[in-house]
């Protein structure tokens, strides 16, 4: 199911690309402590009602279709040891989820209770997480320069919540954050402008991945480094547990590559997230 899940997810992203929502993006990943910007958050407000619109065919008068996928209620993680090991499992590829030439930075992993929250005036500052959160972590990796090219800066995401309807919630504030504040400060010397952000259920705009995807694509602008580089961010639920990729780009990178990249790791993720908690056929 891994190459059925991978073509899908590559396609999403270049049709997001052409459609200027592209794939990725956030809060970039890396904790505002770091040399890097925060990751996602949500505000922690309570959970509202699902957004997601129901799982059916995109073409019309096509028979419905469901993602293949069924939880084991006993596979759920109950608490925060169990989520904690849920993210690790999830996280257990490393850089080699994003291919070729993939490293880990130092820190590898965000800190225990990192959780950053996009602020009012619509720059990225260190927060708490929501008592709907069992467990959330952040690996961090690039992809060095070489060869004329700049260094890319990627990271993986995995919140596991207490509930689906408080997965889906975050998908929801993931959505507009980027409405919110299209202009965003990732830390000093680090912004993204005119991110946009596009949002897709199972069966539609090619998410046939997930039970929800929110792709963003933005303009990522650093102190130093000449030019508008790709900032991008996909986020997608699979029942209780959302899964995150992002990347800033860098001089000698265009979108696709990138985007190819996110969209391995997305689904190398899911992929490990389907077989930790579903039930056995």
């Amino acid at each position: 199911m891994s190459y059925v899940r991978l073509t899908h997810a590559c396609c999403a992203v270049l049709t997001g690309g052409l459609l200027l929502v592209g794939c990725s993006g956030g809060g970039g990943g890396e904790p505002a402590t770091s040399t890097g910007a925060p990751t996602r958050a949500s505000s922690g407000a309570a959970p509202a009602p699902s957004t997601s619109a129901p799982r059916v065919a995109p073409v019309p008068g096509a028979t419905p279709t469901a993602l293949d996928f069924v939880p084991d209620p006993a596979r759920a993680p109950k608490n925060a040891a169990e989520a904690a090991r849920l993210a690790r499992t999830i996280l257990s590829g490393g850089p080699d989820s994003w291919g070729p030439g993939y490293v880990a930075r130092t820190p590898y992993l965000s800190a225990e209770g990192y959780w950053p929250v996009l602020a009012e005036g619509c720059a990225w500052e260190t927060g708490a997480a929501p008592s709907t959160v069992l467990h959330s972590v952040t690996a961090y990796m690039e992809l060095p320069g070489a060869g004329g090219k700049g260094t890319v800066r990627v990271s993986s995401t995995v919140t596991v919540h207490r509930t689906e309807d408080a997965a889906d919630w975050e998908m929801a504030e993931t959505l507009e954050e980027a409405l919110r504040c299209p202009d965003q400060l990732l830390r000093d010397g680090e912004r993204i402008s005119g991110l946009m952000s596009l949002g897709n259920a199972y069966g539609v705009g090619d998410n046939y991945t997930a039970d929800d995807t929110v792709n963003e694509r933005g303009k990522y602008l650093k102190e130093g480094v000449p030019g508008e580089q790709y900032y991008g961010w996909s986020q997608s639920r699979l029942g209780q547990v959302t899964i995150a990729v992002s990347a800033k780009g860098a001089p000698g990178h265009d979108e696709q590559e990138l985007g190819t990249a996110m969209a391995q790791a997305s689904v190398a993720m899911l992929t490990r997230a389907e077989t930790a908690l579903e039930a056995e056929q």
